[in-house]
């Protein structure tokens, strides 16, 4: 009785340690797939450029640094 409650144990550690492997191996592919489209797909988005409508960005670029100034020392 005793031979059979340790390989129910050791087969329940068993099954465990293989999903917990089988989850590992899945989050390693996913972290290290590539993720940017094929060559047949649409080019991977760049960075967004921010720019305020009638021209204001350099009263607004000048009032931003202005405080960055100020609060830095």
């Amino acid at each position: 009785m005793t031979a059979d409650a340790e390989s129910g144990a050791v087969r329940e550690l068993l099954v465990v340690l293989a999903v917990a492997g089988a989850g590992l191996v899945l989050a390693t592919a996913a972290a290290f797939s590539p993720w940017h489209p094929t060559r047949n797909a649409r080019p991977p988005a760049g960075l967004v450029g921010l720019h305020n409508p009638n021209g204001a960005d350099a009263q607004l670029t000048g009032a931003v640094i202005g405080v960055n100034d100020r609060s830095a020392g």
